[in-house]
């Protein structure tokens, strides 16, 4: 029997209006090498220079974990010789990051936790994209000098679902405190797997295998699962020594399997050193006082959701590990409806709807016309049964919920005047079961509900129908 050992690194791209250390714009999809400047592009005589706010974002992700934030630290000087660096090296900071020792909590589906160590978050600077064409390899600088955060995990992970939700509860806090889009796609949340295997009880740390750049949660997963049994399988055949080295491999997602892409670089063949064209990075108390006051945390706000709305902890869950979901849940309530109505008709109902990737707040449908909708069927005005035909409707071809439902003849009659018609016809009809139903058969009350919601076409109002119907009956 063997034991998984996971540790992750992820790079965190910072929102900031401009790069790490000048004024060129962040961007994605502009045309190629327009935004650089003689800073990104490091041409002799260009000198760096921090951006704050980046440092500021990097000290609330520190707070949201609650890890140290270093008052003072430095950056250093990393070297490697790809063509996307143009500079030949990066600037990161490797002895003293600006946050250390931070935890955060995994929940699983049966109720229990585990807290995963983080080690360190440290800023530096992005590289440049690779792009290849064919037989020709070409180089996009408009990304070289981007603000990153590497988020770096202790190897607390055992299972490729513990690392799945570590990565989406970090996922969860960098959008709830705005530091980042997190774009997995856009590569603004990009994630190297470390993976090693060991029998179970042994403590030792055996060969750690990494899994450079994956963008998406499934192939996360699926890298680990693949790598994992590739570990084992040499193992068993007696070749891990050989065939398990330290070096940076690949998800192949189209082969399913992991390959070797490089051996990978010790520190010293980084030749790091301290970073000469760079100060000391001072945290004074006022932007201190800045990194200390962040946003409403997922935790937090699923906690609120449960106390304030008496909602259970599952479905606060589901709600709260989108930041989006969670503002539209609370858009919803601001119609006047009740919570748990609100949650039945965003989780079971809408959600139940959506696929390919769409969710409530890209859907068509607005926080603002769901929870109108829920509030139709809470005044009566329309059937739970008919509020689903409305949002079939709403979902295909869009417009105003007072007019779908009126186009469609799906208004209840809470008329007593005509329901007390519609009912003594039935009655009048059905005189023998009347009799029945008065020497003791209770069950034909429902008989009497069904003539009469037949009757009116669905659309009595099922209560006003009910009151109707027994004291008509008790006569």
């Amino acid at each position: 029997m063997f034991e998984t050992i996971i540790g992750l690194e992820v790079h965190v791209q910072l929102n900031t209006q401009s790069k790490l250390f000048c004024t060129c714009p962040t961007s994605f999809n502009h045309e190629q090498n327009t935004n650089t400047c003689p800073t990104c592009l490091a041409l002799p005589g260009a000198l760096p220079v921090l951006n704050r706010e980046a440092l500021r974002k990097a000290g609330m992700f520190g707070t949201s974990v609650g890890a140290t934030i270093n008052r003072t630290s430095f950056f250093d000087r990393k070297s490697y010789f790809y063509p996307d660096s143009p500079s030949a090296y990066q600037i990161t900071q490797l002895y003293t990051p600006i946050v250390e020792h931070g935890k955060l909590v995994i929940d699983f589906e049966d109720g229990s936790n585990k807290t995963i160590r983080i080690n360190r978050a440290h800023i530096e600077a992005d590289a440049g994209k690779n792009i290849h064409d064919g037989a020709i390899s070409k180089v996009d600088l408009n990304r070289a000098g981007t603000p990153l955060l590497e988020i770096v995990s202790e190897p607390d992970m055992r299972s490729a679902e513990e690392a799945i939700l570590y990565l989406k509860k970090l996922h969860s806090i960098v959008r709830y405190i705005d530091i980042s889009d997190a774009n997995m796609q856009e590569g603004s949340f990009r994630v190297d797997v470390n993976v090693s295997i060991r029998p179970k009880g042994d403590e030792k740390l055996y060969t750690r295998v990494e899994i450079k750049n994956i963008n998406s949660f499934r192939f996360i997963q699926r890298a680990i699962e693949l790598e994992v049994a590739r570990q084992k399988e040499a193992w068993e055949d007696g070749v891990y020594e050989s065939e398990i080295v330290q070096e940076t491999r690949l998800f192949d997602q189209v082969k399913q399997e992991t390959r070797s892409m490089r051996g990978k670089e010790e520190a010293a063949d980084y030749r790091y050193f301290p970073e000469p064209d760079l100060l000391k990075v001072v945290v004074d108390d006022a932007m201190y006082e800045q990194i200390c006051t962040i946003p409403e945390l997922p935790d937090a706000k699923k906690e609120r959701f449960v106390n304030d709305f008496a909602i259970s902890e599952y479905h606060a869950s589901l709600i709260t590990a989108d930041l989006e979901n969670a503002h539209y849940f609370e858009a919803m309530l601001e119609q006047g409806i009740s919570p748990k109505n609100a949650v039945t008709w965003l989780i079971v109902e809408l959600q139940g709807r959506l696929s390919g990737g769409v969710s409530p707040s890209t859907s068509p449908i607005s926080a603002v016309m769901l929870g109108t909708l829920v509030k139709r069927i809470e005044e009566s005005v329309i059937s739970g049964k008919a509020a689903k035909e409305v949002l079939d409707y709403l979902l295909e071809n869009g417009g105003d919920i007072d007019a779908i439902i009126e186009k469609l003849g799906l208004k209840q009659v809470s008329d007593t005047g005509a329901l007390e018609a519609l009912i003594d016809e039935i009655l009048n009809a059905n005189a023998d079961k009347v009799a029945e139903y008065k020497s003791g058969k209770d069950k034909l009350f429902g008989f009497f509900v069904g003539q009469a919601m037949k009757a009116s076409k669905g659309s009595a109002n099922p209560n006003t129908l009910n009151d109707i119907l027994q004291a008509k009956l008790a006569q």
